[in-house]
């Protein structure tokens, strides 16, 4: 986690709940989350759909009031001062929010006197953004016409034009290909160095180790973990080596539950999990046991813990799986 000077969070929750009425009655989409953001800092909010992300980031941006609870976004409380706090905000939602037939310039320009910027200054804030976005060439074409990639890019720019001191990104990179998403991930990282907060939205394991400086993992409106990646990861000791049986599951891992070098023995999706220490050792004896009672795995992977892993430790099953 980087450190910051500057000692007063950026977004603070406490409690913070809400509630939506449904056919079946009550559906409480956020549950009591604890939230505590530093100034400066890219955090991610990694959870599957469903599981409360945009509901609790739509209550930040003052969008949707909370049904309990407390949440301060730039030191102003969402529900008392909601002006205050759409003006040291910018938020892009998954759906972005620029116009087919305007082009790239006009956007960034408008976006600006809306938040009463002269129009020689919302000119030279778009200049200033549409550079650093690398969307000069573009910038007088009709937004009809560019890659998602660019869109993304120009979402987001639009969201930083009055120089927020917190920028919301909903699922910033949904639909993007690798390419696309790896360079939206250095204009990220710009805005950090710049001292904003960025608080995201993500379903994707690569993007929130790669990018976060800290993050909670949230499910079923609950969270479940929070720290820096590498912290969450160090929490799970030792590698992990899942293996493939062929329906004798059950046996496996009761035979290598007593190992000494195995902490953790489970089954999940058909698959032997295992934790355990030194995985290079562990491999061939668990091989060896194996073959001595007549069990042929029919896979072995060995890796080190991943955040995947942590939300698996934490809920029962897999992220990648619940986000597809």
């Amino acid at each position: 986690m980087s450190a910051q000077p500057n000692t007063q969070p950026a977004i603070e929750t406490a409690g913070l709940r809400r509630t939506f009425k449904g056919r079946g009655g009550a559906v409480e989409a956020v549950a009591g989350v604890d939230l505590r953001v530093n100034a400066g800092d890219i955090f991610g909010f990694l959870g599957p759909n469903g599981a409360g992300k945009t509901t609790t980031l739509r209550i930040l941006a003052t969008l949707l009031p909370p049904t309990a609870g407390t949440a301060s976004v730039a030191g102003f409380d969402v529900a008392r001062h909601p002006r205050q706090v759409r003006e040291r905000i910018g938020y892009v939602a998954q759906s972005g929010g620029s116009y087919r037939e305007a082009t790239g310039r006009e956007e960034l320009v408008i976006q600006g006197r809306l938040f009463g910027m002269s129009k020689a200054e919302a000119g030279r804030r778009a200049i200033e953004i549409l550079a650093a976005l690398d969307l000069t060439e573009a910038a007088d074409r009709t937004c009809k016409t560019y890659s998602g990639g660019m869109r993304r890019r120009l979402n987001i720019g639009i969201g930083m034009v009055h120089r927020p001191a917190v920028l919301f990104l909903d699922e910033p990179t949904t639909g993007l290909d690798p390419q696309a998403r790896a360079r939206l991930w250095v204009e990220i990282r710009k805005l950090r160095e710049t001292g904003t907060t960025v608080f995201l939205t993500t379903h994707y394991l690569e993007e929130a180790d790669a990018l976060c400086d800290c993050l909670a993992i949230i499910d079923h409106g609950r969270i479940v973990a929070a720290g820096s990646p590498d912290d969450l990861k160090r929490e799970i000791a030792g590698d992990v080596l899942t293996i493939g049986v062929n329906g004798s599951g059950d046996e496996v891992v009761k035979l290598l539950a007593g190992l000494s070098f195995v902490r953790e023995a489970g089954l999940e999706d058909g698959l032997v999990r295992l934790y355990v220490d030194r995985g290079e050792e562990a491999v061939p004896a668990v091989l060896r046991l194996l073959d001595s009672k007549g069990l042929a795995p029919s896979t072995m992977d060995l890796h080190r813990p991943s955040l995947d892993d942590v939300f698996l430790k934490k809920t029962g099953r897999s992220l990648r799986e619940s986000a597809a």
